[in-house]
């Protein structure tokens, strides 16, 4: 779990002399949200995220006779790296919408694997607490293996957690 320091930011509220405020102490850990096509939403942790990317879709390459879930390659400063639509990934039939000017790619690393997911809205980074995470009991047998678990947001709205090292290590690239 992460804790942070006090953080002191300036105010313009004449009442208080010193002019700064004191926020509280953000705890547990730090998570990207995003939403996929489908509109469900999903966060990822953010040791595993290498950078979120905005691209024109013709910056990303397709690649014939691969796997139906991946959506071609990029290049990441000189290294290619594949992209998919991580809604599909996860078992989705709605494809993501690519007749736009922006795609936004999350792209994860780890052991210097980079894969980059294809989203539909890049949202906040969020200070959430892991130790409140529930078992996904609603979610398809396709995304099961690759979630962490899931936080209740309202009665039928869930914020699940993914987690990277499944993703990439899913034997799902070479279907």
């Amino acid at each position: 779990m992460v804790s942070h320091q006090n953080i002191v930011v300036e105010t313009t509220d004449s009442d208080q002399l010193s002019g700064l405020r004191e926020l509280s102490n953000p705890e547990g850990d730090l998570f990207l949200r995003f939403y996929i096509e489908s509109g469900q939403e999903f966060a990822l942790p953010a040791q595993g995220i290498r950078e979120v990317l905005a691209l024109a879709p013709d910056q990303i390459t397709p690649i014939p006779n691969v796997s139906p879930v991946l959506m071609g390659v990029l290049n990441l400063r000189g290294q290619v790296v594949w992209v998919t639509d991580i809604g599909q990934f996860l078992g989705h039939t709605k494809p993501l919408d690519t007749d736009c000017q922006e795609i936004s790619i999350i792209a994860i690393e780890s052991n210097e694997i980079i894969v980059g997911l294809a989203v539909d809205k890049v949202m906040d980074m969020d200070w959430l607490d892991a130790e409140k995470l529930s078992p996904s009991l609603s979610a398809s047998d396709n995304m099961a293996p690759f979630l962490r678990g899931e936080w209740a947001l309202s009665t039928n709205q869930f914020l699940r957690l993914l987690d990277p090292e499944a993703i990439l290590r899913s034997a799902r690239w070479a279907s």
